[in-house]
């Protein structure tokens, strides 16, 4: 037969692997009884019974352990609430067949503290009389209620508080548990062959012990991680104290009226590519402008908080385990990375050779490029020379064959006009002909007018005579008032009808407590909502210290990869294949310079006039440019200070909503 404790063990984990959705409660207990062996009948059928009761009632007792959780047991594991569950139920239905002594064994052999809490609060009066029996009621009817479970319950009220005090003395150390009495030990004496005795044994020889191995010297040298970060350590501090003496040297940016130095250059790289725009002489497309896009802080949602405050934790969990192993000996991987960097230094040295390779190579091919063209172009205007003289003979042969073809139209349109005089007369004919049918048309035209007319006129007066009587019908007088007594049914007969009044009543009545619920909904959300911005703001506090040394860290990062290129441009200009490219190109540049005052046109006074129009359009273009230059600026700087006012009313409302809240 189990102890009480391993019964309340059986049951807690019989409730734990039951599922009401997946299988019933027959199949579960027969699968459960099979899975546990060794049991006698009795244990058998108390587990059976417990179980069944627990799931038949467990409305009646989720209303005492939901209840502890939410006002008494906010500490307690919500790994027990099962454990809670046997005990209210074998206290309210079976303490009639247990008694009080196997009771008290089962609370006994379960934790002392967790007991008396839940006792403590189960049994109290102003619980179980109050909102315990009015649950109880709404699940059951009341008599079941008031019968089955409550006048048990009091009749075993005074020993169960007996039981209860019993616990907080317990607890309290006025009342040690008893422990099972230990038979003493009966000491016997042993019954021991005497020895017989024996001879002198001849001794072994001592063996050598072998010679130690000597400590490795690292165990007593510090790792050298320890120096590096010292060295950072005291990197950060210099560099810190230095950017501290560069602020206090520098005034506020309030106080500086000047334009800062990236706002000059921005604007002469404006200037710039207006000028660019106004080369009309340029022989090459011009470049698509680099947008300048000005980088506006975004504001982060709680997702965005959360999820970058949870990377931020990871990383720091990963450094600290990285450090621990450190500690502990690990060796890290800086020669591999050293190694590393160093061909990837050589692998980006060469590739930047061969680019700077190409690029030299496709700036000479296309000055020879240039130069052929040029050529084609000296040899384009002798051909266009021995075009013209050709032009020249053919059009001469050309008017020849115009004289001829004058003449022969003269005699042409001398036939033509014979011909027209001719058709005059025909014309003539033609046009009387259709005088005279047109006069017959409108004859017959204005007799159907005056039959239409007449036709309109009857309808006219059928119309207006029927208006009149439809008007005379409508000045009669009709009554069409109806008086309605809101306090009346409508007498329709049904269970559920009602007066007017009576459904403003209920619809008022049903108002006010959407209206309570609401309030309550809104407090419960306010006070959640606090909660939520309270850890955003801790989340907040992490991912700025972050932020602030990733931007370090960049800064560094940038300066030692700017170092790097200045290095790899002073190699790449040393190289000897690049000098004897950029020389031949220089020969190539020169020749095609040649080429191009060979083949310079003379200016003419019609290119002339041409020039001084296309100056003056230059002009035109410049001023309108400025002067869209000059209402930018003017609408940036209207639109800055609606910004510094509006961060210093937000500022002025954070400091106000600070002070509230102290």
């Amino acid at each position: 037969m189990l102890s009480y404790k391993n019964l309340f063990e059986v049951c807690i984990d019989a409730l734990n692997d039951f599922s009401a959705e997946d299988e019933s409660v027959e199949e579960f207990i027969k699968d459960f009884m099979k899975r546990r062996k060794g049991l006698s009948d009795d244990d058998h059928t108390f587990i059976i019974e417990v179980f069944s009761g627990c799931f038949e009632f467990r409305k009646i007792i989720k209303v005492i352990v939901d209840g502890f959780y939410l006002l008494d047991g906010k500490n307690c594991l919500s790994s027990d609430s099962n454990l809670f569950c046997v005990v209210c139920y074998l206290i309210l239905f079976r303490l009639d067949e247990l008694k009080m002594a196997h009771m008290k064994n089962f609370v006994l052999s379960q934790d002392i503290n967790k007991m008396h809490r839940f006792l403590r609060f189960f049994l109290s009066e102003g619980n179980l009389d109050t909102w315990i029996y009015s649950d109880w009621c709404k699940e059951y009817d009341s008599q079941f209620v008031q019968e089955q479970v409550m006048m048990p319950l009091l009749r075993w009220k005074p020993q169960l508080d007996k039981l209860v005090n019993h616990l907080k003395d317990i607890v309290d150390n006025k009342i040690s548990l008893k422990k099972p009495t230990i038979p003493v030990t009966d000491p016997r004496p042993f019954n021991i062959t005497q020895p017989k005795p024996k001879g002198v044994p001849i001794p072994d020889k001592i063996p050598k012990l072998k010679r130690h191995k000597p400590v490795p010297d690292h165990i007593y040298k510090e790792p050298k991680e320890f120096d590096e970060l010292a060295r950072l350590r005291e990197e950060n501090r210099l560099r810190a104290e230095e950017f501290l003496l560069e602020t206090e040297a520098d005034q506020f940016n309030c106080a500086n009226a000047e334009k800062s130095a990236k706002a000059m250059t921005i604007l002469e790289k404006i200037k710039m590519d207006e000028e660019s725009k106004l080369n009309f002489n340029q022989r090459h497309a011009r470049p698509i402008p680099k947008n300048i896009k000005q980088s506006r802080p975004t504001r982060m949602n709680a997702a965005a908080i959360l999820r970058e405050g949870a990377i931020f934790r990871k990383k720091e969990g990963e450094q600290l385990e990285k450090l621990e192993k450190l500690l502990a000996g690990a060796k890290d991987g800086s020669e591999f990375d050293a190694w590393q960097q160093k061909k990837l230094s050589e692998d980006r040295k060469r590739k930047e050779t061969d680019s700077e390779r190409k690029r030299v190579e496709g700036k000479l091919s296309r000055e020879e490029a240039i130069i052929a063209r040029q050529r084609r172009a000296k040899e384009n205007q002798q051909k266009v020379l021995e075009m013209k003289v050709e032009t020249a003979e053919m059009m001469e042969e050309f008017l020849t064959l115009r004289i001829e073809e004058e003449e022969q139209m003269k005699s042409l349109v001398k036939e033509i006009m014979d011909g027209h005089e001719n058709a005059k007369l025909a014309k003539e004919k033609l046009v009387a002909y259709k005088r005279k049918l047109v006069q017959e048309v409108n004859a017959e035209s204005r007799d159907l007018m005056r039959q239409a007319l007449e036709d309109a006129e009857l309808e006219m007066r059928r119309k207006i005579e029927l208006i009149q009587e439809i008007r005379a019908m409508e000045s009669i007088p009709v009554n069409r008032n109806k008086f309605v007594d809101l306090s009346s049914t409508a007498g329709h007969a049904l269970l559920s009808e009602m007066s007017i009044v009576e459904l403003r009543e209920r619809l008022c009545l049903v108002k006010e407590q959407r209206k309570a619920v609401e309030e309550q909904k809104r407090d419960t959300n306010i006070q959640e909502k606090q909660a939520k911005n309270d850890r955003l703001m801790e989340q907040l506090a992490l991912i700025s210290v972050h932020r602030t040394e990733m931007t370090k860290a960049a800064a560094m990062k940038a300066q030692k990869e700017a170092e790097l290129q200045r290095r790899r441009r002073n190699e790449i200009e040393n190289d000897e294949n690049l000098a004897r490219l950029r020389d031949l190109l220089e020969q190539k540049k020169a020749e095609k310079s040649k080429l191009a005052k060979e083949l310079e046109v003379k200016p003419t006074p019609s290119s002339g006039a041409r020039t001084r129009g296309l100056a003056r359009e230059r002009k035109v273009q410049e001023a309108n440019r400025w002067q869209q230059l000059e209402s930018s600026q003017i609408r940036q700087a209207r639109m800055r200070a609606g910004n510094l006012s509006a961060a210093a009313s937000s500022l002025h409302r954070s400091r106000r909503a600070d002070a509230l809240t102290t």
